[in-house]
Formats: C-alpha cells, sequence, structure tokens
C-alpha cells in the first residue's frame, strides 16, 4: 500500500485506503473501507475517541497533549454536519487533573452526556475522579459533576431500556485492590454502586455494555495481568448476578454496539501479529471474537467510537501509524481517523 498524504490544513482523505474490502473467515460476510478521513491533528497526541449522532450532527470527542500520558490532557470536541468537515466546538480543561477518555452518549431526557476521569495532580486522597458533563447542543457544556468514588473510574456509561445508567468502574488507587464495579444511575450524575466487586481476576479495567431489547446485559472486559485475555460477560436485571467467560484473546480499548440485523460487533486493539485497531464480530453466547477488518493503523492506536448510520458502520480512532511512516512528515505523534464501512 502507498504511503498515506500529508494534508496541510489538518483534514485528509486517505486515498489509499478507499476502496478495501476483507472477507470474514467462515461467515461470507463482506466489509468494504470505504472511506478514511484523518479529522484532526492539532496537538502533538491525540487519542481516546468516541462518537455520536446527536440532533442531526456528528460529535467526536477525544484526549489531546503532550504525550500518552501527561499532565497537560484536555478534551477535544469536533463538530460535523456530514463526517467531512469537521469544526472544534468546546475543550473542556482541568486545573488540577489530566483529562482522559472522552466518552459520549445521549440521556434519557435528550442531552449529549460527555463522561471521562481526571487523573489528579495531587493523588494524596485518591489518583483518579470520573466526570459527566451535559450539553443541550454539544457546543455549551455544564460544569464538572462527580461520578462514582474516588479513584474508581467509572469507563464508559451504557442506558439500558428503562432509561438507567450503567458503568463499569475499576479501581486506579491501591494496586492490591483491583476489583471492578458496576455502578447504576437514574439520572446520569448520581452514581451509586450496584454490585461492590464483579469477582473477576486479572486486573480487569476498560469494558463496553449493552442491552438488549429482552434488557439482557452484555459486557466485553479488558484485562492486564495474568493471561491478559479479555473477558464476555453476561447478567440479567437487576444485573447483580454475571456469567463470565474467557474470550481467549488479549483486547484493548473495546468497544461495541448492536447492528439493525441483530449481529454485535466490536473495535478492539489487537495485539498478535501487527498491532492494531480492528473490527470483529461479536458471537455473544461465548464472547469469541472474529476479525473482519483491520483498520490503517498502528503503533500507538485503539479506542474507538462506533455508531451505525445511512447504512453504514462509522468508526473514530486514533492512530500512530503515519508518524511511524519515514515516507510521511508529519507534526504529530498520533491522530484522529473517522472510518466509514460499509457491510454487507
Amino acid at each position: 500500500m502507498q504511503a498515506m498524504k500529508r494534508c496541510s490544513i489538518g483534514f485528509c482523505l486517505l486515498t489509499s485506503f478507499l476502496v478495501a474490502t476483507m472477507q470474514q473467515a467462515g461467515s461470507g460476510m463482506a466489509a468494504e473501507l470505504v472511506r478514511v478521513d484523518r479529522i484532526w491533528d492539532q496537538a502533538h497526541h491525540n487519542a481516546f475517541t468516541d462518537l455520536a449522532r446527536f440532533k442531526g450532527h456528528w460529535f467526536c470527542v477525544f484526549r489531546e497533549g503532550t504525550r500518552h500520558v501527561s499532565d497537560d490532557g484536555a478534551l477535544r470536541v469536533l463538530r460535523s454536519e456530514d463526517g467531512l468537515k469537521w469544526e472544534s466546538v468546546a475543550l473542556i480543561t482541568s486545573d488540577d487533573s489530566d483529562l482522559r477518555d472522552a466518552k459520549l452518549s445521549v440521556t434519557p431526557d435528550g442531552k449529549l452526556m460527555l463522561s471521562g476521569a481526571g487523573a489528579l495532580h495531587d493523588p494524596s486522597e485518591g489518583s483518579h475522579q470520573s466526570y459527566n458533563w451535559f450539553s443541550d447542543d454539544g457546543v455549551t457544556w455544564s460544569d464538572a459533576v462527580d461520578a462514582g468514588k474516588r479513584s474508581d473510574w467509572l469507563w464508559r456509561t451504557s442506558w439500558s431500556n428503562e432509561g438507567t445508567a450503567y458503568s463499569v468502574a475499576y479501581h486506579t488507587g491501591d494496586p492490591s485492590d483491583r476489583r471492578v464495579r458496576l455502578y447504576k444511575s437514574d439520572d446520569g450524575k448520581r452514581f451509586d454502586v450496584l454490585v461492590d466487586d464483579l469477582g473477576i481476576d486479572g486486573y480487569p479495567n476498560e469494558s463496553s455494555i449493552l442491552f438488549l431489547g429482552d434488557d439482557t446485559a452484555y459486557c466485553m472486559l479488558r484485562r492486564d495481568a495474568g493471561s491478559k485475555t479479555g473477558m464476555w460477560g453476561v447478567a440479567k436485571p437487576p444485573y447483580t448476578d454475571w456469567a463470565w467467560n474467557d474470550m481467549g484473546v488479549r483486547i484493548g480499548g473495546p468497544h461495541m454496539i448492536r447492528l439493525p440485523d441483530g449481529r454485535f460487533v466490536a473495535a478492539v486493539r489487537l495485539y498478535d501479529q501487527k498491532v492494531r485497531t480492528s473490527l470483529c464480530w461479536v458471537d455473544p453466547k461465548t464472547g469469541e471474537l472474529d476479525e473482519f477488518l483491520a483498520l490503517p493503523s498502528g503503533g500507538d492506536t485503539s479506542y474507538a467510537g462506533l455508531v451505525f448510520h445511512d447504512d453504514k458502520l462509522w468508526v473514530s480512532y486514533y492512530s500512530q501509524h503515519e508518524s511511524l511512516d519515514e515516507e510521511v512528515e508529519t507534526d504529530f505523534t498520533t491522530a484522529i481517523y473517522l472510518a466509514q464501512v460499509k457491510l454487507d
């Protein structure tokens, strides 16, 4: 493949990857990578994305800072009408913490909710604090609202069919306490512990939850110790009793959605062979992943947002692959990309 071209204005069509088709092994399902755009590269390190459709616009959020871990992390909000031309509409900063890992969801009362965590500059009373911000238009945001206990990182908020918010939080304080808790909230502001310990070993952390029409909840969970393989959880209301299955593969930055035809699709960082951000089908019974499309990515990469819209899967993610290409001159370490994928 040819090297991707550097764009002087920060919005770059990656022409080398306009049409790339990969076949899902054993299923006959094809995926066409229609286009990939680099939509932001203004900071030195741009990373940890999420994507949402809200009131007829696209919104993409991510962290920008000096490095992957640095004290100056801020949350950038981009808006677009068509997914091609993007404008910055908000920058959320903090005087006392490195803001990280922004996530988006729409509340039952029609507000856009941005979730993230601050790595506190003064960790004497806890290493992290999770926050939520709220907006009517995605441009003007409320003050931060504390979510959960200090040193509990509420990773991603998912809303049930009844309009209740759930989030798996992993503990970032005492290294001997690596539990994950399940939080719930009626309004996205006050979060209470529903399950104090989900009983998973191996340093569980990042997660994604989705709910089916019959209220069954599915959870994909990352682990970073022991075998480092992901875990797949299933539970029925009231979500206090979970059955867990080892997925048998190491994953990072997990996120998943359910397509209109019922299939589960996930975006994860895969570590076998070349490190990459990939799209995978998920077997809801076992959590087994079937990779069907590796996105243009490499090095420091992952943390995707997923939206199915206009018969295409839209994927935001970040990657280092262009800055690793000796033939491409860049001013950034990692950049934000948006892929459009046509599924058979």
